[in-house]
């Protein structure tokens, strides 16, 4: 319903802050919109000037965190180094962003469930998205050092990339009592990239 572009920017990441520490707390289906509404600093009335559903809000969450994390991750990378410098830097970059964001990605992942089918679907070719970045850059640095793997062995370290910076967050409870994040993905950078580069 509301026209002004910059005024939907603020509302929606005010929502997004809100359902965020309100879907932590007491997950999405015991959360009301109207508690939404109160969390992001706004009336109920406010609040379905937006959106049309609760669902919406958890969408908007879901969209909003991968937007992020792929500015992030983006702004991030260092594109003067090269080869597996880069590849190193870039899997290191993209587990900080995470660790940056673990409530966020902790919430979207626990809650994406609930999203109606179209909106679960949109939400996870962002997912695709996201593994293709990762693949892109380990493609460009393995070619840059000469190295040829299948594709079948991109796509799975792509997705090991993923997964194992997500395991920082979903496993909080156990490996963050173990190790300090840099400890955590020097050890995993390690673990990844066993056979694919092996320096003399």
């Amino acid at each position: 319903m509301v026209k002004d572009p910059q005024l939907i920017k603020k509302r929606r990441e005010q929502m997004v802050k809100g359902a965020v520490r309100l879907f932590k707390q007491k997950g999405f289906h015991k959360t009301t919109t109207r508690e939404i509404a109160k969390e992001s600093g706004f009336s109920i009335g406010t609040l379905y000037e937006y959106i049309g559903s609760k669902e919406d809000v958890l969408f908007l969450v879901c969209d909003s965190i991968y937007d992020e994390v792929r500015e992030r991750l983006v702004h991030q990378l260092d594109t003067s180094s090269r080869g597996i410098t880069r590849l190193k830097k870039a899997i290191a970059a993209f587990f900080q962003v995470i660790h940056d964001m673990q409530d966020e990605v902790l919430v979207m992942y626990q809650e994406a469930k609930s999203l109606p089918k179209e909106a679960l679907s949109y939400v996870l070719r962002k997912e695709m998205e996201m593994t293709e970045m990762i693949e892109m850059i380990l493609r460009d640095s393995l070619k840059e050092e000469a190295i040829s793997l299948t594709e079948e062995k991109i796509k799975l370290i792509s997705h090991n990339i993923l997964v194992q910076a997500h395991m920082w967050t979903f496993r909080r409870w156990s490996i963050q009592k173990l190790y300090g994040l840099k400890e955590y993905t020097e050890l995993q950078i390690e673990q990844l990239l066993h056979g694919v580069y092996r320096p003399n």
